[in-house]
């Protein structure tokens, strides 16, 4: 006698709450995603000068420049996954800026034990886990409630 198996996954409630409402979940993780970039924005635009320190105190050549540069990254960023335009540029884009910047500005292991070491840690994780959201993004694109969606008819 030959047993089979049969997965529970497959035809779960949970699978049957993301299959019949994937484009919502869709759109909501674009926005949940976007909106750790629209608060960066706002913190830099309302701190500018707090913000050119910052990377100043990394050593950056121009850090007017890398401020600017960076705020007009992360509107576009923010932008584009709202409204789900060039969504999955955008995802490339993320994925690209979140690793510069966490190369760039979260090493973690060259700060002393303490404080500051935790807070570049927590940074760093969370840059890494941003970038898995961007992967999953470019994977799925912008969904039915998508810009993208709307201009390819």
């Amino acid at each position: 006698m030959t047993m089979s198996f049969r997965s529970p996954w497959s035809t779960s409630r949970i699978d049957q709450f993301a299959t019949s409402n994937a484009d919502l979940l869709i759109l909501i993780g674009r926005i949940l995603l976007a909106w750790v970039f629209v608060g960066s924005v706002y913190g830099a635009l309302s701190n500018f000068s707090g913000s050119v320190g910052y990377f100043r105190s990394l050593n950056l050549p121009v850090p007017q420049l890398f401020t600017t540069t960076t705020v007009i990254l992360e509107i576009l960023i923010s932008v584009g996954l709202i409204l789900g335009i060039g969504t999955r540029y955008c995802a490339i884009l993320i994925f690209l800026f979140v690793l510069s910047a966490t190369a760039i500005a979260h090493r973690y292991w060259e700060y002393p034990a303490g404080p500051q070491q935790i807070g570049q840690y927590n940074n760093f994780l969370k840059n890494i886990s941003i970038s898995g959201g961007a992967l999953l993004i470019l994977v799925t694109g912008g969904g039915r409630f998508s810009l993208d969606r709307r201009l390819a008819g």
